[in-house]
């Protein structure tokens, strides 16, 4: 049982915890500070470049920790982002992690991918990954 009683609340830290621990140690990373806002701003990438539809669908796989910070800043009434070549999708992610010595580029991108893979449905990844641009398909591997 829950110290607070809220199961809920509990079971989502724990998996956030899980998600988080997971992606450090896939980056071989000391910070997981750093491997959180690497999770935070792939997701990020992801979310602005699919329909509101399959956002909902893709979101549902997500722990609810993890889901919110997807959200965090989104603007529904935005549409979705096309278009972009690999370089320009990665380097809005280097901009932001200009200061993290520990962040190697595209390879680090491809990490999270990876842990997506491991954690949601493969059937979710290959929708996710059929209604993103050209670009984000070839960083994210098929499972």
């Amino acid at each position: 049982m829950s110290s607070q009683g809220l199961q809920v609340i509990d079971h989502t830290v724990q998996l956030t915890h899980e998600w988080i621990n997971e992606l450090t140690e896939r980056l071989g990373w000391t910070s997981k500070r750093s491997a959180l806002h690497l999770m935070r701003s792939v997701l990020h990438l992801i979310r602005d470049r699919l329909s509101h539809e399959e956002l909902a669908h893709f979101s549902a796989q997500l722990p609810i920790l993890v889901r919110g910070m997807m959200f965090e800043g989104w603007t529904p009434a935005n549409p979705p982002r096309t278009g972009r070549n690999m370089e320009a999708i990665t380097s809005e992610i280097a901009e932001s992690f200009k200061e993290d010595a520990e962040y190697r580029g595209i390879d680090d991108v491809r990490y999270v991918f990876d842990l997506l893979n491991n954690r949601i449905s493969r059937g979710e990844v290959e929708d996710v990954r059929a209604n993103l641009p050209e670009a984000l398909r070839e960083l994210w591997r098929s499972p």
